[in-house]
Order: structure tokens, then C-alpha cells, then sequence
């Protein structure tokens, strides 16, 4: 979907650097401060927000005075970043988690070599 609800739902990200609603960097949904997750949460009666679908260092990021954690379960995200990855585990008693799926170093890759022709001698 490249418009919408559902869109805006799944690019949208947060941002400590604004109040309310902004542009997002991403050119696609939207950029929301603290505040707009503290007031979603009051009228909702929810006590976190649980979201996904953008690269985090650590694998899990808080935002918000904790009341908004984005999860990212891919480590090394396409290759090209270091991130780790992590899985948010809930408890019974609603205690949240982390198992932490740690970057790979990975060796360079050497170009292959093509095997050297054994020669024949004949006399």
C-alpha cells in the first residue's frame, strides 16, 4: 500500500526531536514525538506500544519514557548494517524481555581462484 492507514501504520516512526506529528525522513508515512504515544496510550488505556519495521543498533530501541519499544529481529539487516536483532519475550505476568540475536562478523570474500591446468610432459 503506498498510501493510507495501513501505510502510514507501517512506515510511520518515531522522533525525539519533534512535538506532535512531522515528515519522516523515510519520504513515506509519518515522524511522531513522546508526546503523541503518551496521549495515544492515556486514551487508550494501553501501557505499551510494541512496533517493528525499522533497523534498531541493539535489535530493541525505547522511546518515550519507555512506553513505545521498537523491536528489529534481523541481525546485519541486508548485509549492510551491524545491527543485532531481538525478540521480545512476554511473561505471564506481563514482564517484558529481550533474547538478543547478536551480529555476525563475517571474513571478507576472496574472489575464487581458478584451478591452475596441470601440464603434461611428454618426451
Amino acid at each position: 500500500a503506498a498510501a493510507g492507514l495501513l501505510c502510514d501504520l507501517l512506515w510511520s516512526d518515531p522522533d525525539m526531536s519533534i512535538a506532535g506529528w512531522g515528515e519522516s525522513d523515510r519520504g513515506i508515512g509519518f515522524a511522531f514525538g513522546p508526546d503523541v504515544v503518551h496521549d495515544f496510550l492515556a486514551r487508550t488505556g494501553l501501557h505499551l506500544i510494541c512496533r517493528a519495521h525499522q533497523v534498531v543498533e541493539d535489535g530493541y530501541e525505547f522511546f518515550a519514557q519507555r512506553k513505545l519499544v521498537t523491536i528489529f529481529s534481523a541481525p546485519n539487516y541486508c548485509g549492510e548494517f551491524d545491527n543485532a536483532g531481538a525478540v521480545l519475550r512476554v511473561g505471564p505476568d506481563c514482564v517484558c524481555s529481550f533474547a538478543i540475536l547478536k551480529p555476525t562478523r563475517r571474513a571478507p570474500v576472496a574472489a575464487p581462484v581458478a584451478p591452475v591446468p596441470q601440464l603434461e610432459h611428454k618426451r
